[in-house]
């Protein structure tokens, strides 16, 4: 692997997953970012795809479900933060509160303003539960997706990386899952 710092391995990810959605049409394109942006995108592309690969559908849990968007809120934050932590080194320190704030506006566009800030409340509690629990089988899981993460972020911008960033969505989708499952109930 190369010595690239990893807010530019963000920024080079965020522009190749804008670019593979459509979003982005050539690299002039690129909107200017820092690597909070970077990050807070990838969060929700990491999280849409997961949610695709669970074969969820975010507009019906809005009608059914409406506490599981506060998961996927959760989900998001996690996978933010985990994102975010190896910029520390390069002296970056993200604002969680406001990466909080873009992922669902992102996630959850069509919401209310007040749906929104229930969404976020929600997530913010079922973050810091999953964060502060000491169960092993939670430190196991975020342990676990922060390596996830880790590899999304190299196999999208190491071409010598042994695996592609496609190969990794199906974990980011069970571990979405294991999410829902435990606070679905």
């Amino acid at each position: 692997m190369d010595n690239t710092p990893y807010s530019e391995r963000l920024s080079l990810l965020y522009g190749l997953c804008l670019a593979e959605t459509g979003q982005l049409k050539s690299p002039d394109d690129m909107p200017p970012h820092d690597a909070q942006d970077a990050a807070s995108y990838l969060a929700c592309y990491i999280t849409f795809q997961a949610i695709q690969e669970l074969g969820r559908s975010p507009a019906e849990d809005r009608e059914h479900d409406f506490d599981m968007l506060s998961v996927y809120q959760a989900f998001a934050m996690l996978v933010f933060v985990y994102l975010t932590l190896p910029l520390g080194e390069e002296g970056i320190a993200p604002d969680i509160s406001e990466g909080a704030i873009v992922i669902a506006r992102t996630l959850f566009g069509e919401l209310s303003d007040e749906e929104l800030a229930e969404c976020v409340e929600s997530g913010a509690r079922k973050f810091q539960l999953v964060g502060d629990a000491e169960l092993e089988h939670l430190a196991n899981y975020r342990q676990d997706l922060d390596k996830a993460c880790i590899a999304f972020v190299i196999a999208g911008t190491d071409d010598d990386a042994p695996f592609d960033k496609e190969e990794i969505v199906p974990l980011f989708g069970t571990m979405l899952g294991m999410l829902c499952e435990a606070f679905s109930g």
